[in-house]
């Protein structure tokens, strides 16, 4: 007799009952039924091997397709640490130095201080978000200096270029001499521009290059077109998460104007490739990603590099809502797990995706985890983050040795 998509899950979750995971299920399937989650993908890699992935749940719950390890989502700020990589292996390279200013790489692109003055920025002050830009999301209101400006984040319909955003973010006065402080920001966009310009192609391109095409990443990139293969986007929402609509404003942060999103632009080759936010792909993608950075396999990066990547870069500086966490190159860094109230152990690389999702890479226990969701803002920001990562360590003294 053949099983009904949800009984096959439930027969699923009870064989996990039995598994070293089964505290990690709980979590999921929690979230689920108190309907926090519409689906979810989590993997696991400890000590070099898989030893947990599973989907759960609803891709779409309207049409009841089943959440699959291939489902492809949405990146958002995922993006983020794939692209910093690649810019880190033009560095290996010799084509890129982290401390060269954009006056030698940007010729058109001058942003200012608040006094007028043109300042020097660097390419590590971009990776690091210490460069003195903001977000447009991150503005009290629709009336804010990257509101009047056109600015995109990034995840809305623009139709301008990544050229014409740069210009767009130019024109708005920094907020901070760069390198004096620490502000969450489109830095990693114009880091996007850098690239391009080392690279002399497009981003999408120069990505695929550097990174997916060595790294086997088949799934990833700036658009996609398998358009069945993605889950669709929900925002969480009373009785239950609703289906995120195009040109929605949603609101991270208290207090902020919000992102307009646009979840049909990842089907438009023709958009603008975000670095910070604009790519797509798979959970089994984002793990090879992470574990190669990890054990430096792959030989995409050095030793050297790869530590560089993950020494907090801010100077002591305090992250918003973040307490024991710096910034490293492109994801933060975990300064003292009691402040943060973790288990993980310090220097831990963390970071998520406002479509849903988190991650972290735990180089001293050998461990990686991806959590993609397609459930905004409990993937990235709820109760879920926390209560899977304390579920994944409880279960580590379960787990055979490979």
């Amino acid at each position: 007799m053949q099983l009904s998509a949800l009984e096959t899950k439930s027969s699923e979750h009870q064989v996990a009952e039995t598994s070293p995971f089964a505290s990690v299920d709980a979590v999921i399937q929690r979230a689920l039924e108190e309907k926090r989650l519409v689906g979810a993908v989590v993997m696991v890699a400890y000590r070099g091997e898989t030893r947990y992935q599973r989907a759960h749940g609803w891709a779409d719950r309207e049409t009841q397709q089943v959440m699959s390890l291939t489902t492809l989502f949405r990146l958002s700020s995922v993006s983020k640490p794939i692209v910093t990589a690649a810019a880190m292996v033009l560095v290996q390279q010799g084509r890129l130095h982290l401390e060269q200013s954009l006056n030698t790489l940007l010729a058109d692109f001058h942003p200012r201080l608040p006094n007028g003055e043109v300042a020097t920025i660097t390419v590590r002050q971009l990776m690091s978000h210490t460069a003195g830009f903001g977000y447009r999301f991150l503005e009290s209101d629709e009336q804010g200096p990257y509101a009047r400006a056109g600015v995109s984040d990034g995840m809305d319909d623009a139709t301008h270029s990544l050229s014409e955003n740069l210009q767009r973010i130019a024109d708005v006065p920094l907020l901070f001499t760069p390198g004096s402080a620490w502000c969450y920001s489109l830095s990693v966009d114009v880091l996007g521009a850098v690239i391009e310009q080392v690279c002399g192609q497009r981003l999408d391109q120069a990505v695929k290059a550097l990174i997916v095409d060595p790294l086997q990443m088949h799934d990833s990139g700036f658009y996609t077109l398998w358009p069945e293969r993605l889950a669709t986007a929900y925002v969480n929402d009373r009785p239950e998460p609703h289906i995120l609509q195009e040109n929605e404003y949603v609101a991270p942060f208290p207090d902020t104007a919000g992102i307009r999103f646009s979840p049909k632009r990842i089907l438009n080759p023709e958009a603008f490739p975000s670095a910070g936010a604009g790519m797509v792909g798979s959970a089994p993608d984002l793990l090879r990603f992470f574990e190669s950075l990890r054990s430096g396999k792959h030989g995409l990066l050095s030793k050297a590099l790869i530590e560089e990547m993950g020494r907090d870069q801010t100077a002591g500086a305090i992250l918003p809502d973040a307490p024991g966490f710096g910034f490293g190159l492109g994801f933060s860094v975990l300064r003292d797990p009691e402040e943060a109230g973790s288990p993980e152990s310090v220097g831990t690389w963390r970071w998520g995706g406002v479509y849903g999702h988190s991650w972290f890479v735990d180089a001293q226990r050998e461990l990686t985890v991806v959590a993609l969701t397609n459930t905004m803002m409990e993937g990235m920001s709820g109760a879920f983050v926390n209560e899977l990562r304390d579920a994944v360590y409880a279960s580590l003294s379960g787990v055979t040795q490979p």
